[in-house]
């Protein structure tokens, strides 16, 4: 090929091909569907997705091609989302509103195709799943830079919800308005934490003055500036695009490596996979029991369980300075170390999910 139409005959021609493949695919898909439906099966498998990705990422090396596994990552996602909803459609609830972080977080899973519900609150997440008014949820559980997000334990604490999922998704800001210029800005709006988190990009360019208005979401900052000409948002891309309003400056963050961790929430129990995480609540019968907690650690130690996290929290059915535990560690609860441990502990142990440990994503 030496022009650039013989070049784009030829895409064409690939197009087409892959669309032919891509309709095969689904048809598979419906099938697999219609299987799952009748023996009652679960149809978001991250431990299947996962082992495709690797398996793909591979042959890519092999092949000495030009996809990488973010590449592969991003084409094969979208069509796992748009085969999900081809087996049986489903509905997720996720923390908003629109253009939020979590929104940004659920698509990634779940694809522009699905059904999303935008809840206020948490709490109204979790009453979603567990009226059936959704299948799955999606919820911000910890920030590398704020800590964990405690009101997500608290309620995985008391809800027969179960976590079947988890992503950690960079968390990168932009400063969007339709000013033509800096010095017509006004007012800036965000969350309490927005500003705090890009102090030193308001300094630098002489808006630390300027007026902020703290608001409950980087998405109703969008909302506003974009009915305003001078004013201005510290939002998400995707917000600022969702919403209309030019971005003037991305990654505008103070801290470039801030992470959340979101956890995806449904009814059902993962299968086991090579690369599992656990998450279990433990509520000590002497936890104010001078080495109650280190005696417990010690079982973990005994089975070579690795830990990968420890949270206290305040107990909610005691008073004075009573505390659970939310602890992760890698393996699933079906593992014989980890029944082990649990035999010990009857009462005290209750299970929150087993699923396959996340990787950071990056979202456009």
């Amino acid at each position: 090929m030496k022009t650039l139409e013989e070049c784009r005959e030829a895409i064409d021609v690939i197009d087409d091909e892959l669309l032919e493949l891509l309709n095969r695919r689904m048809k598979i898909v419906k099938l697999v569907g219609e299987i799952k439906k009748s023996s009652d099966s679960a149809i978001y498998r991250p431990e299947r997705e996962k082992a495709i990705i690797q398996r793909l990422t591979q042959n890519s090396i092999n092949q000495k091609g030009l996809l990488n596994v973010s590449a592969i990552e991003a084409i094969f996602l979208e069509i796992f989302a748009v085969s999900r909803n081809l087996e049986l459609p489903e509905r997720i609830a996720y923390l908003g509103p629109e253009g939020s972080f979590t929104h940004q977080a659920a698509e990634s899973r779940f694809g522009a195709m699905s059904d999303y519900l935008s809840m206020k609150s948490i709490p109204s997440v979790f009453k979603e799943l567990e009226t059936k008014r959704a299948k799955f949820g999606v919820v911000p559980i910890e920030n590398s830079r704020d800590g964990i997000v405690g009101e997500t334990l608290d309620l995985l604490a008391n809800s027969s919800v179960k976590i079947v999922a988890e992503l950690y998704m960079p968390i990168h800001m932009s400063f969007a308005t339709k000013a033509k210029k800096l010095s017509d800005i006004t007012k800036v709006y965000s969350r309490d934490k927005g500003f705090g988190q890009c102090r030193e990009f308001l300094q630098e360019h002489n808006l630390i003055n300027v007026e902020q208005i703290p608001v409950e979401s980087t998405a109703k900052a969008a909302i506003l500036a974009a009915k305003d000409e001078n004013a201005a948002a510290i939002c998400s891309h995707i917000a600022a695009k969702l919403y209309g309003i030019p971005t003037m400056f991305d990654h505008i963050e103070d801290d470039i490596g801030s992470q959340t961790r979101f956890v995806i929430l449904s009814d059902f129990k993962n299968a086991k996979s090579e690369d599992d995480k656990t998450s279990i609540l433990v509520r000590l019968e002497d936890s104010i029991k001078a080495g109650s907690l280190v005696h417990f650690l010690q079982d973990f130690d005994e089975q070579d369980i690795n830990l990968s996290k420890i949270e206290s929290r305040p107990s909610k059915d005691k008073g004075g300075f009573d505390y659970w535990f939310f602890i992760d560690f890698y393996g699933h609860v079906d593992d014989e170390k980890f029944q082990k441990v649990l035999q010990k502990h009857k009462g005290e142990v209750t299970w929150l999910g087993s699923y396959v440990k996340g990787q950071s994503i990056e979202v456009q």
